[in-house]
């Protein structure tokens, strides 16, 4: 898939979700090896008034979109792929008034998982805000949001 539609699929995925909506989220860059999206700076988002830091919180809802929408970079098709669990390590706050950037890369793809690294930056992605590990559920190309799941679990198995 080029980087155009690459591009393209990660910014209707993104204007599809509310708060990323509200926080400004854009896609700043998308290809095979992974993607880029870009959290601007605003008050909204500060955690400490007095420093202007933005919230942790912010830089969490980040990484979570950022990893989830990297599975358009790997997915031949648009699947709903929910978060099975996120792991972020915060390295130091991010400064007051700049931008900040999510990259992640989809590193194992399997029938069920999708396995997610990245990290937060400023000026400069060798000196992260974060490290970020995610996994996320592959729920089919034909799953819908807010559909029912539904699992033979039959067999005692989990």
């Amino acid at each position: 898939m080029s980087e155009t539609a690459i591009v393209e699929k990660a910014t209707r995925f993104l204007s599809a979700l509310r708060h990323c909506q509200v926080l400004g989220m854009q896609v700043h860059a998308g290809n095979a090896q992974g993607l880029t999206l870009c959290l601007p700076y605003s008050q909204q988002i500060v955690g400490n008034p007095e420093t202007g830091v933005i919230h942790g919180g912010a830089i969490t809802t980040l990484m979570d979109t950022t990893c989830g929408i990297s599975t358009v970079c790997v997915l031949p098709e648009f699947e709903i792929c929910p978060t099975l669990d996120l792991r972020i390590d915060y390295m130091h706050p991010a400064e007051p008034l700049k931008d900040v950037f999510g990259f992640a890369e989809c590193y194992r793809v399997t029938e069920n998982v999708i396995f997610t690294r990245g990290y937060a930056y400023q000026d400069d992605p060798q000196q992260p805000i974060a490290h970020v590990v995610g996994t996320f559920m592959r729920m089919g190309k034909n799953a819908r949001a807010g559909a029912p799941v539904t699992r033979d679990i039959q067999g005692g198995g989990a």
